[in-house]
């Protein structure tokens, strides 16, 4: 199932989308669609992190820790 959203972009941006699109030749549609697919996984990845790093029971393991637990 779809649902319209309907929204103005900067110039500068719908004409790199547009120019995009047409020299792929995938529509406009597709990549507004990847791009906040991309977005909102990094975003919840982020704030996943954040919140882990401001819990006060969460370990803080450094890089070195990490390796020598990984064996590398």
């Amino acid at each position: 199932m779809t649902i319209l959203k309907a929204f103005r972009l900067p110039a500068v941006i719908a004409k790199r989308l547009s120019t995009l699109a047409k020299i792929t030749h995938r529509s406009e549609k597709f990549y507004v669609t990847e791009a906040l697919e991309h977005y909102l996984e990094d975003y919840a990845d982020a704030q996943i992190a954040k919140d882990r790093f401001n819990e006060p029971a969460s370990k803080i393991v450094s890089s070195r820790q990490l390796r020598e637990k990984l064996g590398v």
